[in-house]
């Protein structure tokens, strides 16, 4: 009995993660429009962290790069 309390505490840690974690992964390529006009396009994959609205994506380089939900207006993502 007292073994099966143990597991409860570590059963709950791992379902709560599920909550913790509000990113959204669309597939590539994908093409950022500024609130300036310009778009940033990139063949990989795009994250979008829901609770802010930040954008995150990969350039050419490889580098990682960031983008405020004021800093775009949209994005669209697939073939």
């Amino acid at each position: 009995m007292m073994r099966k309390l143990c597991l409860l505490p570590a059963f709950l840690i791992l379902f709560s993660c599920e909550e913790i974690s509000d990113i959204t992964r669309v597939k590539g390529p994908c093409t950022i429009e500024l609130v300036d006009g310009r778009t940033i396009s990139t063949a990989n994959d795009i994250e979008i962290l829901e609770s802010t609205g930040t954008v995150t994506y990969r350039d050419e380089d490889g580098k990682l790069w960031s983008l405020s939900e004021a800093e775009y207006t949209s994005y669209t993502c697939g073939n």
